[in-house]
This record gives C-alpha cells, structure tokens and sequence, in this order.
C-alpha cells in the first residue's frame, strides 16, 4: 500500500516534470522570455501544439525571436 502511494507520487512528479519541460530548459537556459514561456505552457501545454511551440521558444536562441 505504501510503495504504491510512493510510486504514484514518483509518477505523478515525473508527468508535472515532462509538462513543463518547456519552462525548465527556459529558466534553465536563463531566457529572457522564461514568464511567457511558463504562461504558455501551463494554458495551452494540454494541447500538444502549445506544449511543442513553448519547447521550440525555449530551445531557439534569444536572438532568433
């Protein structure tokens, strides 16, 4: 019973973590777009496309925008 919560958990992190990929390499990547980026990501992440498009502008230089 226990180990299954701890793997929900572990599971459940590992989902929200994939989510906002596009926000993590953002803010890892010191962009200066990172709020848009996370705005993105969280309203339209769900859509695929808006999860793909918020990938694309975190991993695209700052100059290229």
């Amino acid at each position: 019973m226990l180990f299954g919560l701890i793997m929900m958990a572990v599971a459940f992190c590992g989902v929200v973590a994939l989510y906002f990929l596009p926000t993590i390499i953002a803010w890892k990547k010191k962009k200066v777009n990172t709020k848009a980026i996370f705005v993105l990501n969280l309203a339209l992440g769900w859509t695929f496309i808006g999860w793909i498009v918020a990938l694309i502008w975190a991993t695209a230089q700052d100059d290229c925008i």
